[in-house]
């Protein structure tokens, strides 16, 4: 504190202006922080006895019985004020297995790594944030907290909070998406609630022994709509490239299911939008299309709603097969993207394009162009009928899944130069999905409160007594 006053005096005897105001608060900065660096360690450190004697010969923990050490050895933390230095007495299992010796000071205080809790969580958002990379996050560490990590410390707390938070994250995100149906079912409108799924595929930058290379990784995203059609909010899943994609409709179906289970609402309304890729497709025919209700059992009804803008896609291409890049073309394409919002559209716009294709006589390439996007839309015309989806509050396009990849992957995992290996790639993803979903603090604080402790035994049990208790 003498310190603190010693700069505040100089401050207010000096010349002021923005300079000197720029130096003061840096100044007081630094030691307001060094202030809070020394009064954490001394709290941390005076939660256990100087001597050791005072101590419990014995603790329990995971039913296994550990016995005090003779001394206290440090052990180097990091706070939200810098490095301290924490002495704890540690406790090696009194059976002498090559079980690690645990110290109930630092369990207690629920250090990750070596990281109080404070940081482990500042750590994990900036990790989790869009623009960040390893970099720039260890310099933000160092100028904001004075902790000088290098990437390894980095990479250790960022993947131990990932896997102390996925196991809660389902069961939270279901939580907020039953807050959300239940403000939708209280809302007023002239459409029942929507819970609105989607999913799609993004390009990530993969490395592989030193190989570089480019797959497919996931998104899904689940969303309530309320009775006007407002998306009230979406939470997100997303995982690295895999076969299929199996992991993603797995975890998928599970929070759909307990949603379904525990939502005590009336009625819903259940959609699907996405493009029409290979895995979007498969999910709905393989999964949603046959899903039965987990309480009830009866069949659940989705409705599926393929992407008016992937559509809108093929329109152009037919558009520029059949007239070429010209007036005509741009004012057919923009007269049959109206069309497709009408009642019938889809059908009306193939009657419009075979029309022209016979007038047109197409062959080879431009003909294979135009049969490719022409199929598109024919095959999926069951999938097309925007305007009754208009017509009942449904949304025609998957913005939100396309947005999906542009938040969660492009901006976080798709910054210039990036290659991911699976697991690295994977922790970012689990911290981000919680952050943009808008749980972590609920998610964090169940892994706070989820964090096993040792039981105090103040003498040895028995032989007899030890059988008896499991040990």
């Amino acid at each position: 504190m003498r310190l603190i006053h010693e700069l505040v005096l100089s401050f207010r005897t000096n010349a002021i202006n923005p300079e000197t105001t720029h130096l003061f608060e840096k100044q007081l900065q630094q030691r307001l922080r060094e202030l809070g660096r020394l009064i954490t360690q001394w709290a941390y450190n005076s939660l256990e006895p100087t001597a050791v004697d005072p101590l419990p010969k014995h603790v329990v923990f995971q039913n296994n019985l550990h016995t005090r050490l003779n001394r206290k050895t440090p052990q180097n933390a990091w706070t939200l004020f810098g490095q301290i230095t924490l002495r704890r007495v540690g406790y090696r299992p009194t059976d002498k297995t090559p079980e690690p010796t645990i110290f109930p000071l630092a369990m207690a205080l629920g250090l990750t790594q070596g990281a109080s809790p404070a940081l482990a969580e500042r750590v994990g958002i900036c990790l989790a944030e869009a623009g960040m990379t390893q970099k720039r996050t260890l310099e933000r560490l160092r100028y904001d907290h004075n902790v000088g990590w290098g990437v390894k410390k980095l990479r250790e707390v960022g993947a131990t909070l990932a896997s102390q938070m996925a196991p809660h994250r389902q069961d939270v995100q279901v939580e907020q998406l039953l807050t959300w149906l239940q403000q939708a079912d209280a809302s007023r409108g002239r459409h029942n609630p929507l819970l609105c799924v989607g999913r799609d595929g993004v390009t990530l930058g993969m490395r592989y022994q030193g190989a570089c290379s480019f797959e497919v990784a996931s998104t899904a995203t689940v969303s309530v709509l309320d009775r006007r059609g407002k998306r009230l909010g979406t939470v997100y899943l997303a995982y690295v490239p895999e076969s299929r994609q199996k992991t993603m409709s797995v975890a998928l179906t599970k929070l759909l299911e307990e949603v379904l289970r525990r939502y005590s609402g009336g009625s819903l309304r259940l959609g699907y939008v996405t493009d029409a890729g290979d895995n979007e497709t498969s999910y709905y025919e393989k999964t949603l299309e046959g899903m039965l209700h987990p309480r009830t059992g009866e069949r659940l009804k989705w409705i599926r709603v393929v992407d008016y803008y992937h559509v809108s896609q093929r329109v152009w291409t037919m558009a520029e097969t059949l007239f070429g890049k010209c007036q005509r073309g741009i004012s057919w394409a923009k007269k049959m993207l109206k069309l497709l919002l009408k009642p019938g559209g889809a059908n009306r716009v193939l009657h419009s394009a075979a029309a022209f294709r016979d007038q047109s006589r197409l062959r080879g390439k431009v003909l294979v162009e135009f049969e490719k996007a022409y199929g598109y839309i024919r095959d999926r015309m069951a999938y097309l009928h925007y305007a009754e989806y208009r017509r009942v509050g449904l949304p025609c396009g998957s913005g939100v899944t396309e947005a999906a990849c542009k938040t969660v992957y492009a901006q976080r995992l798709k910054l210039s130069g990036m290659r991911w290996k699976r697991v690295g790639a994977q922790v970012i993803l689990d911290l981000r999905v919680v952050l943009l979903s808008g749980v972590w603090d609920a998610i964090y604080q169940r892994v706070l409160q989820s964090q096993e402790q040792p039981h105090v035994r103040t003498q040895c049990p028995s032989g007899k007594q030890r059988a008896r208790i499991g040990l």
